[in-house]
């Protein structure tokens, strides 16, 4: 016997899914207990060779709200607009709960670096879809605060050799969004049949 029989309920999330802006979710987030069957489902994410080339940091409200200062004095230090410094940092001072996935590459002489990159991308849509599943709002953001050295070594403990692939803000979502425009299929789509 097989488990590769067909789910249709999955099928049907994964063709209706959207993600919930970030600025619209609020308290209550998924405790330690709900968040921890969402980590567990985006670390089966493939993963060529088992390197584990990522890994979670769960920011809850006071590292949050720690971290929107951070984004306020590298912002400023590296002569960032009020305006850019505002918005980032919005992102962190009203968020009920985020999860960093960090890229952290392993040495490999058979499994290419940018593999590793494509698995640590893959868990943050993994770790988005399966938030989502589980009935919580959920976005996928990044933003300037994430590619300065300063914010993510002081801020998340990332080592040199690491970065941030994505920050997974979790809550709930009062609201669902209207559906956007899709790619039309036969426009990125080459069927080769030879």
């Amino acid at each position: 016997m097989t488990d590769q029989s067909p789910a249709p309920a999955v099928m049907e999330f994964l063709l209706s899914r959207r993600s919930r802006p970030a600025k619209l979710l609020q308290g209550p987030a998924p405790d330690r207990a709900a968040l921890t069957p969402i980590l567990t489902a985006a670390a089966r994410t493939p993963d060529h060779g088992k390197l584990v080339p990522w890994r979670f940091v769960v920011l809850e409200t006071a590292a949050l709200r720690r971290l929107g200062d951070l984004v306020a004095s590298c912002g400023a230090a590296s002569g960032r607009s009020d305006e850019d410094i505002a918005k980032a940092r919005a992102c962190y001072d009203s968020s009920p709960l985020a999860v960093v996935v960090i890229e952290a590459p392993k040495p490999s002489d058979k499994i290419p670096e940018v593999e590793q990159t494509y698995s640590a991308g893959a868990v943050c849509l993994a770790l988005l879809n399966a938030a989502l599943a589980s009935g919580w709002g959920a976005n996928w953001l990044t933003g300037w605060p994430v590619f300065d050295r300063h914010f993510v070594e002081a801020g998340l403990g990332l080592a040199a050799s690491e970065r941030v692939a994505g920050i997974i803000h979790i809550g709930t979502a009062e609201t669902a969004p209207p559906d956007r425009p899709r790619p039309d299929l036969a426009e990125i789509t080459t069927w080769m049949d030879a």
